[in-house]
């Protein structure tokens, strides 16, 4: 039992010195169509409305530590300032990882121009910038390091023996974006855009090691819905995303059944599977209703950390609100004579 302890405690300690020199990543979401203006600043303003407001939370890992829990929020505008295709928003992100209390707090700002490409306005180009700053910060007290073991247990009371530089940091963020929407009707689109993030590589170390920094990130996706049936879309998607040495690949396809489609009302439910490479596979769920986007996922872990994880990963929960104040267009019905 003590040499479990132990391997535990070393095990923790390792993985919390990891986060204070390694270079660190950006948070992600698997429902990341969900996420829009975290996925690519030029999503912003790319939906069907005048106003949108988005909400993802997930957790992770609670069969293997204290849970990774990551929480977003987001609003974004269309025609702001009174200017046809441009449009703004904002996106604040809290993500709080393992015993650290490893706390990541962002706030970013969003701007996004809408570019038609062809006459018939089928084919637009957008453009986005964002930026803001983020904080991250972390609590040293509840971590355990291999100097505390004294030859028999583990001691909580003997010092660690480092020599922390700060509990925290401050830096300003910048990514670009662009974006391309082909939308010939409602139940036939295709999206896709190209997004890249940190240009400004900030400084990560918390010893003060000025060559540790964060990595620029690339995020390539691409996803469509099309009809293929009165009451049936199928929405393929992939996303990915490589920063430094680390790369993500994420691809599948859900399929939307077509409960109610007239005037205002749009009410569908959707079941989706998804691979990540190397990673997991997820199950995604979700309805449309009215105004409303609902979608949860769950990350089925088939890493190298399944023995620990017992192929448990994560749990996701995304919601969408648009409010759309264009008028709903009246249908005019002409009563045909009796002799016709």
């Amino acid at each position: 039992d003590s040499l479990k302890v132990l391997i535990k405690h070393i095990t923790l300690g390792l993985f919390s010195v990891l986060l204070l020199n390694g270079n660190a990543q950006d948070i992600h979401f698997s429902q990341y169509d969900l996420s829009p203006i975290n996925l690519n600043p030029a999503m912003t303003g790319q939906f069907n409305g005048d106003f949108r407001f988005i909400g993802n939370y997930r957790s992770q890992w609670g069969s293997v530590t204290v849970p990774f829990n990551t929480i977003s929020i987001g609003a974004d505008a269309k025609n702001i300032f009174n200017t046809k295709d441009l449009a703004g928003g904002i996106q604040i992100n809290q993500d709080r990882a393992g015993d650290s209390q490893f706390n990541t707090f962002q706030v970013n700002f969003s701007g996004a121009y809408l570019k038609p490409i062809s006459n018939d306005s089928l084919h637009n180009l957008s453009f986005g910038i964002q930026t803001g700053f983020t904080n991250r910060s972390l609590t040293y007290n509840p971590l355990s390091f291999d100097v505390q073991y004294n030859g028999s247990y583990y001691d909580e009371n003997l010092p660690n023996q480092e020599n922390f530089a700060r509990e925290s940091r401050t830096y300003l963020n910048l990514n670009l974006g662009v974006g391309y929407l082909w939308e010939k009707e409602r139940r036939k689109t295709i999206r896709g855009g190209l997004a890249l993030f940190n240009l400004t590589k900030p400084k990560q170390s918390f010893f003060n090691d000025d060559v540790i920094k964060l990595d620029m990130r690339l995020a390539v996706h691409a996803n469509a819905e099309w009809k293929v049936h009165e009451k049936i879309n199928v929405l393929p998607s992939m996303l990915f995303m490589r920063q430094g040495k680390y790369k993500e690949l994420d691809f599948g396809v859900s399929a939307k059944y077509i409960l109610t489609d007239f005037m205002t009302m749009y009410r569908t439910v959707w079941l989706g599977l998804f691979y990540r490479n190397q990673d997991a596979g997820f199950l995604t769920a979700g309805m449309d209703y009215d105004q409303w986007k609902v979608g949860v996922s769950y990350d089925i872990n088939i890493s190298t950390l399944v023995p620990a994880s017992n192929n448990r990963g994560g749990l996701e929960v995304s919601v969408i609100y648009i409010i759309d104040n264009t008028p709903p267009k009246r249908i005019m019905h002409r009563i045909c004579p009796d002799y016709i």
